[in-house]
């Protein structure tokens, strides 16, 4: 005899394939991974005891990125802060890379999170339920609970800081890979 698939067998199966976007989300929003981790295990709490409570079938994926977003609102307006730690790699670190692809596509990696982590709260939200989870911006306007102009406007904005943000640090890194090489072609003249 085959075995009995339940409503709740169900939900958790899919709780479970939905959760590296849960703490990926959650993480961009708080940049700690202890307090993204806890964002997402209480927006699974909250979710599964709405969906039982409630007996009607809801978007379980809207309704944890919904929670999430939410309860991180509610956590910054409790604190009144908004300052976050910035991912920092020592020059040491750097010039340890071994392959220098990785060590580009790292240094990239981190020059987005740092331009991210400059975003105000509201565009880094939209910008990440569209860039990287792939939601539609209706999909992103329930989310955040706002209209889906609103999320457009956000993206675009966001989407032009990031820009200027990301021209301005290439720049500046550019400028002093160059200084840099000229030190030490001088150094080898002397």
């Amino acid at each position: 005899m085959g075995k009995v698939v339940t409503r709740e067998h169900t939900l958790r199966y899919q709780l479970v394939g939905l959760i590296p976007h849960l703490r990926r989300f959650a993480r961009s929003l708080t940049k700690d991974s202890d307090k993204a981790d806890d964002l997402v295990q209480e927006a699974c709490e909250r979710a599964l005891k709405k969906l039982h409570r409630s007996g009607e079938e809801l978007h379980l994926k809207n309704l944890l990125y919904c929670i999430i977003y939410n309860r991180w609102i509610d956590n910054l307006r409790r604190r009144k802060t908004r300052s976050a730690k910035l991912i920092v790699l020592s020059e040491q670190n750097q010039e340890r890379a071994s392959d220098h692809h990785a060590g580009s596509r790292l240094d990239l990696v981190l020059d987005l999170q740092t331009a991210l982590d400059k975003l105000d709260n509201e565009h880094r939200a939209a910008i990440m339920l569209i860039g990287v989870e792939g939601y539609s911006y209706s999909e992103a306007a329930v989310v955040l609970e706002v209209p889906p102009g609103t999320v457009a406007s956000r993206v675009a904005r966001a989407r032009a800081k990031l820009g200027k943000l990301l021209y301005k640090r290439r720049h500046e890194s550019f400028r002093t890979k160059g200084m840099k090489k000229l030190r030490k072609e001088n150094e080898s003249e002397i």
